[in-house]
C-alpha cells in the first residue's frame, strides 16, 4: 500500500458509496469509524481554541448589556432553592417570577446557589428582589458561559466523528456562534446553550447507534426544561421503531424494558421527592400554565401571529363596513393588540389550547409516519427539525426563543444538499429577526413589558 494513502481509506470510500443519497456529513446510525480513546482526552485543535476564545471575549463584552426579566427570574430561583426547603420551592410567591421549570433545573439552580452565597450572600436573599449589583451580574453571566461548554463539547465530538470534518467544523462553529444563542443567552439571559448541549449529545448518541443513551439524555433534558416536549414525538417513534423493534417489526422486549426502566428512573430521580410529598399537582400547575394565553408577550413569528393580525384587520373592516358582522366586545380591547395576557379575538373564534395541540399533532404526524417506515438517523434528524417547526408554528403560547428548537437540528442538515441549505438560510434570517425585540433599545434605553406595563431598564 502506498505510504500516502491512509490504511482505512477503502473503508471511507465504501461507506460513502453505500449511502443512497450521497450523504457526506451525516452517516447512518452505527459505530463510529474509530472508537473514542477517552472521554477526558484534551483533543482541541487550534482553530477550535480560536473560536472558543473569540466567542468568550465577545460574551464577556456583553456583561453590561441588556438584562431582561429572565435575569431576575434566575436570581430569584437561586434564592428560592437556597433559602427554602424543597417542600416550598413550587409554592413560593415572594416574587412574581415563581419557579416554573422541571425539578432537574431546580436542582441545577440549587447547585449554582452554593458558590453564589459565598460570593455575595445578597444574591440568594429571597426578599432582595431585583438585586442587580455587579457581583450577581458577573456571576450569572459567567455561569451561562461555563455551562455552554456542554454545547461546545458535543459539537467537537460531532466534528471528530464526521466523514467530512472540514464541513462539519463549519457547521459546529455556526451553531456555537449562533446569533440566537448570543441574543437569548448572553443579552436576554437564559441557559439555552446548556440545554441544547444536552440535546446535541443525545443526537450524537443516536448518530452512533447508542440509542439507549440517546433516550436517557433526552429524558434528562425534558426534566430540565419541558419545552423540549415539542421534540418528544420524534424521539418516541424513532426509539420505539429502531430500538424496541426489529426491522421486520417484531418487538425487542429486552431493549424495550431497558429503555423504559432507564427513562422511568430519570423521571423518578427528578420528580421523586415531590411524589413523596404529594406535590405533583402543584408542580404540574406551575409547568403548564395554560391561562397565559395564545400569544407570548413577544410574539413568535408563527401562524397565530398572522391569525391575530388578521383579527385586527377584520375588526376594522367590521366597524367601517355596513355589514352585520358579530363583534366580541372583550376582543376589541384584548391582548390581541400585542400586549401581555390572554388573547381574545374580536371577530375570529377564540383558539383554545386543545385546538393548537390537535393542529400541531396533525402536521407532525406527516413526518412521523415517514419516520416509522424508515427509522434511520437522517430520517430522525429530519423529524426532529419538522416536529420543532410544527410546534413553533402552531403551538400554544409559543415564545419567540422557541425558534432555536428547529434551527439547531436544521443546522446539522444544512450541508446535506442545496435545498436544505436554502431552507436553513431563510429560516435563520426570519427566526433571528424575530428575536430582535429582545434587544430593542429605543432612545438609548432598553424596555420590557411587565404585565402590560412598559418599564424602562437602564444599561
Amino acid at each position: 500500500m502506498p505510504q500516502d494513502i491512509p490504511p482505512d481509506s477503502h473503508l471511507r470510500k465504501r461507506t460513502t458509496e453505500t449511502q443512497s443519497d450521497q450523504d457526506t456529513t451525516i452517516p447512518e446510525e452505527g459505530p463510529p469509524r474509530k472508537a473514542p480513546q477517552s472521554w477526558f482526552k484534551w483533543d482541541i485543535e487550534k482553530t477550535e481554541w480560536d473560536i472558543l476564545l473569540a466567542s468568550t471575549a465577545l460574551k464577556l463584552l456583553l456583561y453590561p448589556a441588556y438584562r431582561s426579566t429572565d435575569f431576575e427570574v434566575h436570581r430569584n430561583w437561586l434564592a428560592i432553592t437556597h433559602s427554602l426547603p424543597i417542600s416550598k420551592w413550587y409554592y413560593d410567591t415572594t416574587s412574581e417570577w415563581t419557579l416554573d421549570y422541571p425539578p432537574f433545573f431546580a436542582y441545577f439552580e440549587k447547585l449554582l446557589s452554593v458558590p453564589a452565597y459565598f460570593l455575595d450572600h445578597n444574591i440568594v436573599d429571597l426578599n432582595n428582589l431585583n438585586y442587580d449589583s455587579w457581583s450577581v451580574i458577573a456571576y450569572q453571566r459567567t455561569t451561562v458561559i461555563l455551562t455552554e461548554l456542554v454545547l461546545g463539547a458535543a459539537l467537537v465530538k460531532f466534528t471528530r466523528s464526521a466523514i467530512d470534518p472540514p464541513t462539519q467544523r463549519i457547521i459546529s462553529a455556526s451553531i456555537f456562534l449562533h446569533p440566537g444563542f448570543l441574543i437569548v443567552d448572553h443579552i436576554h439571559f437564559q441557559y439555552n446553550g446548556l440545554l441544547f448541549g444536552i440535546l446535541l449529545w443525545s443526537i450524537f448518541m443516536a448518530r452512533h447507534g447508542n440509542k439507549l443513551a440517546s433516550g436517557v439524555l433526552f429524558a434528562i433534558l425534558l426534566n430540565f426544561k419541558h419545552i423540549y416536549m415539542y421534540l418528544a414525538p420524534a424521539y418516541f417513534i424513532y426509539l420505539l421503531r429502531s430500538f424496541c423493534m426489529t426491522p421486520s417489526g417484531r418487538p425487542e422486549i429486552k431493549n424495550f424494558v431497558s429503555l423504559a426502566n432507564a427513562v422511568i428512573g430519570v423521571f423518578l430521580a427528578s420528580f421523586g421527592p415531590f411524589i413523596l410529598m404529594g406535590q405533583i399537582p402543584q408542580v404540574l400547575s406551575r409547568l403548564f400554565p395554560f391561562t397565559r394565553g395564545l400569544n407570548h408577550a413577544y410574539w413568535a413569528p408563527n401562524f397565530w401571529a398572522l391569525v391575530t393580525a388578521l383579527d385586527r384587520v377584520l375588526l376594522q373592516f367590521a366597524k367601517r363596513s355596513g355589514f352585520d358582522i358579530p363583534i366580541n366586545d372583550p376582543g376589541v380591547a384584548s391582548t390581541s393588540r400585542g400586549l401581555v395576557g390572554d388573547t381574545v379575538f374580536a371577530v375570529i373564534p377564540n383558539v383554545k389550547p386543545m385546538h393548537t395541540f390537535v393542529i400541531t399533532l396533525i402536521f407532525q404526524s406527516v413526518v412521523l409516519i415517514k419516520l416509522w417506515r424508515n427509522p434511520t438517523y437522517k430520517s430522525f434528524l429530519t423529524a426532529l427539525t419538522l416536529c420543532g417547526y410544527s410546534s413553533f408554528l402552531f403551538g400554544w403560547h409559543v415564545h419567540e426563543k422557541a425558534v432555536l428548537l428547529f434551527l439547531v437540528p436544521l443546522s446539522l442538515l444544512a450541508a446535506e444538499r442545496h435545498a436544505y441549505f436554502r431552507t436553513f438560510i431563510l429560516c435563520s434570517v426570519a427566526g433571528i429577526f424575530g428575536l430582535f425585540p429582545l434587544i430593542f433599545t429605543p432612545g438609548g434605553k432598553n424596555h420590557r413589558v411587565t404585565k402590560g406595563i412598559l418599564v424602562n431598564a437602564e444599561w
